[in-house]
């Protein structure tokens, strides 16, 4: 029998049952592959984190974190790594630092504050990058199996593929109303991912009746097994990083900041701070800031 200490947490929220919920596994050493993605199927969550310790003290990083939906694993995910990190910090009760973590899109470096009892992480997220905007075809495409009409798009926002790890598919639309009453057909989503190369659509606007909001999002990625992700890391940061690079927001350098909510219309609203530093009008690098709550510890016996 091998002992794993599992975690439940909703991320970008500090209410239970909001915000985005993820497993975490601490001490994932003692997993295969195959016992991972059983355990990621048997939670339920979007994603559930897998964190293992490095073989050794010399690699560079503190901790490699895996990351699997219940169907598949992926390269990267935001609310799981802010779970994961979050989940390290409540068990360890650790102070403030920097712990770097080894994933399938490099090393990246997770600030844990701890504020009074409880604690904000802040993720850089990998590389940024933007693919050409899709032909006028794909685009209506990806706008009919949405549930959307042309005439819904936002013109200053191009449909295109966004990523700092795990590509998203960018939509902006001009209506909050309209984005909360999406019926996506999923069956069409999944196979439009097969055609062009990415699992996520992220829908957003900036429809918002709140001046510290910029945006609200929804976002779908049926064909690894995620009808609706609550509050996506892995959608809002890259969306910085298009937002300058569009020039939708002007900014020659410096640091553009933004607050992004998501989750509105499932009732698992949840918020994160989105940060993208900026360098000759280009987006540098981009991190992601929430809160987190436990909803569960377990010990799991497998």
């Amino acid at each position: 029998m091998k002992d794993v200490i599992v975690y439940q947490i909703d991320s970008f929220t500090q209410e239970k049952f909001k915000g985005n919920p993820a497993g975490v596994v601490l001490n994932a050493e003692k997993l295969t592959s195959e016992e991972m993605q059983l355990i990621a199927r048997e939670l339920n969550n979007s994603e559930t984190a897998f964190v293992l310790k490095p073989n050794s003290e010399n690699e560079g990083f503190d901790y490699h974190i895996r990351y699997f939906t219940p169907t598949t694993e992926v390269p990267i995910c935001g609310h799981a790594t802010i779970a994961a990190l979050y989940a390290k910090a409540i068990e360890s009760k650790l102070e403030s630092c920097i712990i770097k973590i080894y994933t399938q899109v490099g090393i990246l470096p997770i600030y844990i504050e701890r504020i009074e009892n409880d604690y904000q992480i802040t993720m850089t997220q990998g590389a940024f990058q933007l693919s050409p905007v899709f032909d006028l075809s794909t685009e209506e495409n990806i706008v009919k199996a949405l549930g959307l009409k042309m005439e819904d798009l936002d013109e200053k926002c191009p449909v295109q593929i966004a990523s700092t790890g795990h590509s998203k598919v960018m939509i902006g639309i001009k209506s909050r109303s309209i984005l909360n009453s999406l019926t996506p057909d999923f069956t069409s989503l999944a196979q439009l991912s097969k055609m062009i190369n990415c699992n996520g659509y992220f829908v957003f606007t900036f429809d918002t009746d709140d001046e510290n909001i910029l945006t609200y999002g929804r976002m779908f990625a049926p064909a690894i097994g995620i009808s609706e992700d609550p509050v996506t890391g892995n959608a809002n940061g890259p969306l910085g990083g298009y937002l300058i690079q569009n020039k939708i927001i002007e900014m020659a350098d410096g640091t553009f900041e933004f607050t992004a909510r998501q989750g509105e219309a499932i009732n698992r609203i949840g918020e994160m701070k989105v940060e993208v530093t900026v360098n000759n009008s280009i987006p540098n690098t981009i991190r992601i800031t929430g809160n987190a709550v436990v909803v569960f510890r377990v010990t799991m016996s497998i």
